[in-house]
């Protein structure tokens, strides 16, 4: 009966030092924050779940910790207690390791500074550039909406026209600038939100660029499957045009 309860207690202390172990951690500091929560998140199964959490009472540094198995985004929710329901999420590449988010209360999105991550790094640097196509749409959609307005076909067809080469642009840009970090695992996310809806030959380019192991991480996995879909309806198509 003794060696059962001593077993037991065994187990039960491993378990518990499993549950503990972790390998990322997260810290910082939230100018201006006095009360309020914390939130490590991520996604599971399509839903964001909460893996750690720390309660703000007076001291504006944090620190959250994981177990993560690889490189994946992750988020920092803030749940302020001032009244203001505009609370903020910030979205970002974690790795293995130590990283840091510095924030502030006010713009707590826009004044983020995160570190720690070689993955957030190539995200932040591919985002700089990616914004200027954004701007230059939304340009076009504000030409494209006065032209219409104006009930001027012809420039309606020539701002379309723009549109399609911007974003043919763009494409390949994202494809570049893929294949140019094929060795992170940033590289198929990357892929997966900003061109999703690309020809499939582009996707194919960068998929088969990989090495092994991209190809088996989180995000490797997801545009495998991508292309797969994208295949199916492609010869759904192929099948409703020869009827």
């Amino acid at each position: 009966m003794k060696r059962i309860f001593i077993l037991t207690l065994t187990i039960l202390v491993m378990v518990s030092c499993q549950e503990k172990e972790t390998n990322f951690s997260l810290s910082g500091n939230i100018k201006g924050l006095k009360q309020g929560s914390l939130y490590l998140q991520k996604i599971k199964d399509t839903s964001i779940v909460n893996i750690d959490s720390v309660i703000i009472d007076g001291d504006s540094n944090y620190l959250l910790e994981a177990y993560i198995d690889e490189p994946e985004i992750m988020f920092l929710y803030l749940d302020k207690i001032d009244g203001d329901k505009n609370d903020d999420i910030i979205d970002f590449f974690a790795e293995k390791g130590e990283m840091t988010i510095n924030s502030t209360l006010d713009n707590f999105v826009a004044n983020s500074k995160v570190s720690g991550s070689k993955n957030q790094a190539i995200l932040e640097e591919y985002e700089g550039i990616i914004k200027r196509f954004n701007e230059q749409n939304l340009d076009l959609v504000k030409e494209s909406f006065d032209a219409q307005k104006a009930n001027d076909q012809e420039k309606v067809l020539a701002i379309n026209k723009s549109y399609e080469n911007l974003l043919k642009r763009k494409y390949l840009y994202t494809v570049n600038f893929a294949i140019n970090h094929k060795d992170k695992e940033v590289s198929p996310y990357i892929i997966l939100t900003e061109a999703f809806d690309a020809n499939i030959k582009y996707l194919d380019t960068v998929y088969n660029s990989y090495q092994k192991e991209i190809r088996k991480s989180k995000y490797g996995k997801e545009l495998k499957d991508l292309i797969k879909e994208q295949r199916k309806l492609l010869k759904l198509e192929d099948k409703v045009s020869d009827k």
